[in-house]
């Protein structure tokens, strides 16, 4: 709150002065309402108050007080009154998350249905689902803590190595949740949005309170999510700057309270970026000062004729979105809502501004109409736009030729840099692989199809036969495959571990 206070300013304050002649406007009238007339001579003052028609004693509130307030609220909105900044459409509209989950015995503890490991899991995974298109890290610490899954906005990939996690994959047992912070911030250092780091854990040990408080100042926010019984308290996370505690609940009051906690810690990291223009917020006076001006209507024809207009506006004129909201709510204003709500196809459906229709679609998966859209807008970040959806549609070449426009266009912008080389590593790792690959004829599993977007050549179209059959793979039955794969992933980042550890240690 100290934060907004300290940004708040107007973005046309010469508009406040308008509020000195209204000022001395309402008080010459008002003097005029409030000062009464002397009382006639020859008659008892007391008859003639008796007598008077129009006194103003006991009167406390007069029009000219509502017209007063009302205009005043006007002016103040049209000085544009601000304290956050306009969001950029074509990045992450929620701040990317890194998930620091404590993976230890004490995880294994029934206190918690199934288990508190299992329970941290499925609100992980509950929490990932709700921040659809937002970027999500996973690091993994007991006695020492490990990358787990970059940033990335794919939920699948979390998916499969969250079910893999388990405290015997850990290399070493203990509690070293400063080395979990270490790896969430060079996590988040590398996003352009900036974010925060959400702790999962039962207990945490006191003598990490000075790790965390060390960095407190610089560090993003820390959001530390509870997962045990009632009767588990935890007084040391009361101690830790810049961070907040969620303890679990059977509903999802929890992982609301982390969302507006993630998205806390985006606004006040927004402020100070100066790049995005600030928010005009002299919109919110209106809706009070519409309310001022309702107690104007008289019953009669004013208001019969209004209404008379209405239904003949609403009948001449078809809704083009949702009715009544067009009254009030422009198509963009309209489409935000959708936005909100996470309805992106209806929001692109609604938007008339390039930007962000283009990017609704995007977060609405539809990459080709995506890509299209973005083509229009003639700027670095409208290329990196194409690039993204024809990279989702798989069309790894085009994708690489909008990344090279971007960089054109904008030859110091590192993000279009940086996309332009992802997008080459994808389509020479893709050639390669095709090109160095089996047919899949020995496992006995394949594609009847494959075809690669293969521009330079390399490797030839591949079509398998596949013999059908009703078990997944090498004879086994479903459920033992999928256990099967899990156990594969397990022993995964068992090993993967174990050599990061060992690294460490030389």
């Amino acid at each position: 709150m100290a934060d907004l206070i300290g940004v708040f300013h107007f973005l046309r304050p010469w508009w406040l002065i308008a509020l000195v002649p209204l000022a001395l406007i309402w008080w010459a009238i008002r003097w005029q309402k409030t000062r009464d007339d002397p009382l006639p001579e020859g008659i008892a003052p007391h008859l003639a108050r008796a007598l008077t028609v129009g006194l103003n004693e006991g009167r406390r509130v007069y029009p000219i007080d509502g017209v007063a307030l009302t205009l005043g609220l006007l002016v103040v909105a049209a000085a544009g009154p601000t304290w956050s900044r306009v969001a950029n459409p074509l990045l992450a509209q929620t701040a990317p998350l890194a998930v620091v989950l404590k993976v230890t015995p004490s995880m294994e503890n029934v206190d918690v249905q199934p288990t508190r490991l299992k329970r941290a899991s499925f609100k992980i995974l509950d929490l990932i689902e709700r921040r659809a298109g937002a970027k999500t890290a996973l690091i993994a610490y007991a006695g020492s803590a490990h990358r787990v899954t970059p940033l990335t906005e794919d939920p699948n990939i979390l998916k499969s190595y969250l079910s893999g996690l388990a405290p015997d994959m850990m290399p070493e047992e203990g509690d070293r949740a400063d080395q979990g912070l270490e790896l969430a911030q060079a996590e988040l250092e590398g996003s352009e949005t900036p974010g925060a780091i959400l702790f999962v854990l039962d207990d945490l040990s006191p003598g990490n309170v000075d790790a965390f408080n060390a960095s407190a100042a610089d560090r993003p926010p820390v959001i530390f999510f509870v997962v045990a019984g009632a009767e588990v308290e935890l007084p040391q996370l009361d101690r830790i700057e810049n961070s907040s505690v969620v303890t679990i609940s059977a509903d999802d009051a929890d992982l609301n309270r982390i969302e507006r906690a993630v998205l806390s810690a985006y606004r006040e990291a927004l402020l100070e970026d100066d790049r995005q223009d600030w928010e005009d917020k002299g919109w919110l006076l209106a809706w009070p000062a519409l309310l001022l001006f309702l107690p104007w209507f008289r019953r009669g024809w004013t208001m019969r004729w209004a209404l008379v207009g209405l239904f003949l506006g609403t009948v001449s004129t078809p809704a083009q979105a949702e009715g009544w909201r067009d009254w009030f709510l422009t198509p963009d204003q309209q489409g935000q809502i959708h936005m909100n709500n996470k309805d992106f196809s209806g929001a692109a459906d609604l938007f008339e501004d390039p930007e962000q229709r283009a990017f609704a679609l995007l977060r609405a998966g539809r990459y080709e109409e995506a890509a299209e859209a973005f083509g229009f807008i003639e700027t670095a970040a409208g290329a990196n736009g194409e690039g993204v959806a024809l990279l989702r549609n798989r069309n790894y070449h085009d994708g690489i030729r909008a990344f090279e426009k971007a960089v054109e266009r904008d030859p110091n912008d590192a993000t279009s840099a940086a996309n332009l080389e992802v997008a080459r590593a994808i389509v020479a790792y893709v050639e390669n692989a095709q090109l160095s690959s089996d047919t899949g004829e020995e496992a006995g599993i394949g594609a009847d199809d494959t075809v690669f977007d293969n521009e330079s050549g390399q490797g030839e179209e591949t079509e398998i036969e596949r013999e059908e059959t009703d078990v997944p793979a090498q004879g086994l039955s479903t459920e033992d495959w999928m256990r099967a794969v899990d156990t594969q992933v397990g022993d995964f980042l068992a090993t993967r571990f174990l050599l990061e550890n060992a690294q460490r240690s030389e």
